[in-house]
């Protein structure tokens, strides 16, 4: 099974950021280790809900922070937001409603690591653009 680590390369540098990003990867964790436990889908299912609402708090705190420093990336960023939370919510529905098929992790697993990309480019620009203002 595929685990993800948080790792200084994904470190911006800003400590709600990190905290947040932290506790995001363990939340990933913990739906990628019930579904190949195959844990009972309200285990599953109870993680899928924490997993989409982390999200939206996370990424809603991300955007208040650019709001608040007026950064010029904003608009690009919360089109990811938007995106990246439409996405996640059709994924987890697929495996809140299937089990989780090799399908549905392959693309939650995929899925993920734009969301680790993210975070290594367009997370540690907002973090450095914060710092400077």
């Amino acid at each position: 099974m595929i685990k993800y680590e948080f790792t200084k390369n994904l470190e911006t540098g800003n400590t709600m950021i990190d905290k947040e990003h932290r506790e995001l990867i363990q939340a990933v964790n913990k739906l990628l280790e019930a579904c190949s436990e195959g844990k009972g889908r309200t285990s599953m299912d109870e993680t899928i809900k924490f997993l989409n609402s982390y999200v939206n708090q996370h990424f809603s705190h991300e955007e208040q922070l650019q709001k608040q420093c007026s950064y010029p990336g904003f608009p690009a960023h919360r089109t990811f937001h938007e995106t990246y939370k439409k996405t996640l919510k059709e994924i987890t529905s697929k495996i809140s409603a299937a089990g989780p098929t090799i399908a549905e992790l392959g693309e939650l697993n995929k899925h993920i690591s734009l969301l680790i990309a993210h975070i290594k480019t367009e997370d540690k620009k907002l973090a450095a653009f914060i710092s400077q203002s």
